[in-house]
């Protein structure tokens, strides 16, 4: 199995393999093991590694997606971790989109690798909804700064200039949002953050090029694949709404992948993966996998 974890940050040291329980965000870890999977888990791209910095990958779907499958093609050179071809995703979030573009990405990108089901918790799908959605609330400056900071750096040549799309104040405060990972740092992202709200961007990103068609083709859902897909959603998310994804479920039945799409009461954007994993053992068992 290939992990996908949540936004922790984009700086090198908000990567899960350097918090102090390297494990911790990688839900149902425990159940996964005893039922006997490997599990390889990223930090994506530019995040982990010390030595000249790589491009950022913040939800960059074809760079998280590519790093999804690399943890697998890892795997198989650790001997004592007997990882095969036949491959489970499953991510959180932002781990979410990852690992949707790497089932929709592995007959290319991985074709040596079997991709036998994909199962994501209140998936990043959605970027255009996402960002419009929340670009003035602190949820939506703190994922804009990672995001539009991830594609200045990765989509320069598109003309992904931060100063069309940001305030003047906002440029001001990128880099430092940009050093403060999500998980330890809270507060001080609020600090920051709060007195942009309002002040945040120049225009909605949704209607406006490049990040238009940027955050267009960096959203899930645009190629089927043969896996079956499990999607669970809490109806108590506020930051990837229910509503949002109903409709990416539908999209992808639409084009003719198989989804089991579960909502699960009580549960939030923090809580979903780990209240989910009941769903996913099932669907797991359901499926033979």
């Amino acid at each position: 199995m290939s992990w996908g974890h949540p936004t922790t940050g984009t700086a090198a040291d908000c990567a899960p393999s350097r918090g102090f329980d390297p494990y911790a965000l990688i839900e149902g870890m425990r159940l996964l093991l005893d039922r006997g999977y490997t599990i390889a888990a990223t930090d994506y791209v530019g995040m982990g590694t010390d030595g000249p910095a790589s491009p950022d990958s913040y939800l960059v779907g074809a760079t998280g997606g590519n790093a999804v499958l690399d943890a697998v093609r890892a795997a198989q050179h650790i001997e004592a971790a007997h990882a095969t071809d036949r491959v489970v995703l499953w991510g959180h979030s932002q781990g979410g989109q990852a690992v949707l573009f790497a089932a929709e990405r592995a007959s290319q990108y991985a074709p040596e690798l079997r991709i036998e089901g994909v199962a994501v918790a209140a998936p990043a799908a959605d970027l255009t909804t996402l960002l419009s959605d929340h670009i003035s609330d602190i949820s939506g400056v703190t994922i804009g700064s990672y995001t539009f900071a991830a594609y200045a750096d990765v989509y320069a040549d598109r003309g992904a200039e931060l100063g069309g799309i940001l305030t003047t104040s906002a440029q001001k405060l990128l880099l430092q949002m940009n050093e403060l990972c999500l998980l330890t740092n809270i507060s001080r992202l609020h600090e920051i953050g709060d007195p942009l709200l309002g002040n945040f961007v120049t225009a909605d990103p949704a209607s406006v090029e490049p990040w238009r068609s940027l955050l267009a083709e960096n959203s899930a859902g645009q190629e089927a694949f043969a896996a079956p897909l499990c999607v669970a959603q809490g109806r108590d998310d506020t930051l990837v709404v229910p509503a949002a994804t109903a409709q990416f479920v539908a999209a992808e039945r639409a084009i003719g992948v198989d989804v089991d799409f579960h909502e699960i009461a009580h549960a939030d954007h923090g809580t979903i993966a780990y209240l989910a994993l009941p769903a996913l053992m099932a669907w797991l068992d359901a499926h033979r996998l």
